[in-house]
């Protein structure tokens, strides 16, 4: 079989897969040992067929492909993939470039160089900040957190990147109670401690209370410190207060950093930007294009105020490398990869399809389908949702039929999820919730419309054994 016969019969089997996501089952339900005999096995001595190679991938895809990319994938934050963006990641495959040097692909530099820009100015970040374009959000925080880690200990008069950090100045890392397991987990790589954090009260919605913060800060003397506040609280979606810990950050020397990964794609909307007022004051951003802006995996984004700061956390050099002196930008420079895929084809596609307008309704959209969600299931019987709904999230319990203690509740969510799960129609994910068990439900693909809401909203109820909203 030819390389375009190959080809083209995976792309007729894609289209048709995209084709099929409206009405195809959301989840998988099904045992690790038959995706084994699939696709398991010893390395075979010779290799089959390109044909026959794919033929068993596909034969895999009623067992093990989750339809995560459809319009009724509420599980986590994923988004799906708009179709210009799929287009654009399938020639990244095709042209297989480098992304690392400037003389590797040069398209490829200038589009994340414009994507970049574009994203700054959509997101009303200042001009100046450099961007880095790696996995996803919690390479992004790494990269931002070194970026961080390297800048406040040069103002102690120590540099980490030679002299690592063994005998150097103690940083004093505070995070929200709320903070994502991304942020601990950059801390750890990064030799700062995911334990050794100073954790601050949270409000009743999982925002970092600005007073406790205060406090604290107040509390820590004059060494080097960072601040991580968060944009999109990954259950609630709650943003914190950032006016007053951008004030805070600055008022102690902190540098502050913002994990926005789905939250920050809210400044594209006039109509949700309020509560990010003065996030733009920080000195770091961390994002993911493969949530709301709808761009396929992998698609994280590091954003920095001070790009002599970020370069100098991240860069490296060699006698081998033929890296650019002039007005050409090498992208390795600003991420902790060298090989990579080269993620601004992609993302750029999206930004140029869109415009700001569509990416403001896209953000919009979605917020008003979470909405929707929270309304069809709160008029039931039984069902109580547990946040306000700012953004993308909704969290939902379920008392069983005829009422219980705190313990059946928890019991009969949890058993709701699995139905749900089961059932098909969509498919949604448990959590924790201050003690409680919890339905949570993320909308952030562009293909989800009313009627998909409408459609799980009904499935969801009948798994909980209340009637249809009318």
């Amino acid at each position: 079989m030819s390389s375009r016969e190959l080809l083209a019969r995976v792309a007729r089997h894609a289209a048709s897969y995209l084709e099929s996501l409206p009405e195809r089952p959301v989840g998988r339900s099904v045992a690790v040992a038959e995706i084994r005999d699939l696709l398991g096995g010893p390395l075979p001595e010779r290799g089959a067929p390109d044909g026959e190679v794919i033929d068993q991938l596909l034969a895999a895809e009623e067992r093990g492909i989750v339809a995560t990319a459809g319009p009724r994938y509420f599980g986590f934050v994923v988004g799906g993939a708009l179709p210009v963006s799929l287009a654009a990641d399938w020639l990244t495959s095709t042209w297989d470039q480098n992304a690392g040097l400037y003389v590797l692909s040069p398209a490829n530099a200038v589009c994340e160089e414009t994507a970049g820009r574009w994203i700054l100015e959509l997101l009303g970040l200042p001009t100046g900040a450099s961007a880095g374009f790696v996995t996803g959000c919690q390479a992004a925080n790494f990269s931002a957190l070194a970026a961080a880690r390297h800048q406040v200990l040069e103002r102690a008069g120590w540099d980490v990147e030679r002299r690592g950090l063994f005998g150097a100045p103690e940083i004093e890392v505070v995070v929200g109670e709320e903070a994502h397991v991304t942020v601990h987990t950059a801390l750890q790589m990064l030799g700062l401690g995911r334990e050794r954090v100073h954790r601050v009260a949270a409000d009743e919605q999982g925002r970092m209370r600005a007073d406790a913060l205060a406090e604290r800060l107040s509390s820590l003397g004059a060494g080097p410190k960072i601040v991580c506040a968060q944009a999109g609280n990954v259950n609630t979606g709650a943003i914190d207060p950032m006016a007053e810990i951008a004030e805070l950050a600055r008022a102690h020397g902190a540098w502050l950093h913002v994990d926005g990964a789905f939250g920050l794609w809210a400044a594209a909307s006039p109509a949700l930007a309020e509560p990010l007022a003065g996030f733009e004051r920080a000195d770091s951003w961390a994002t993911d294009a493969h949530k709301w802006l709808n761009v396929p995996y992998d698609s994280g984004i590091v954003i920095c105020a001070h790009p002599e700061t970020h370069r100098a956390a991240l860069t490296a050099s060699a006698s081998y490398l033929v890296q650019t002196e002039g007005a050409e930008r090498d992208p390795f420079e600003w991420t902790p990869e060298f090989s990579r895929r080269a993620r601004g084809f992609a993302v750029w596609a999206a930004l140029a399809a869109l415009g700001r307008g569509g990416v403001r309704e896209l953000v919009e959209r979605g917020v008003a389908l979470a909405r929707r969600f929270a309304e069809q299931l709160a008029g039931a019987p039984g069902v109580e949702i547990l946040n306000e709904v700012v953004l993308n999230q909704v969290l939902v319990r379920f008392a069983p039929p005829g009422g219980g203690d705190a313990s059946a509740t928890d019991a009969f969510t949890r058993d709701t999820i699995r139905r749900v799960q089961e059932e098909g129609t969509c498919w949604l994910s448990g959590t924790q919730w201050r003690g409680r068990a919890a339905m949570r439900i993320s909308v952030s693909n562009w293909s989800t419309t009313e009627a998909d809401v409408d459609r799980s909203a009904r499935a969801i109820l009948a798994a909980a054994g209340r009637p249809a909203p009318s």
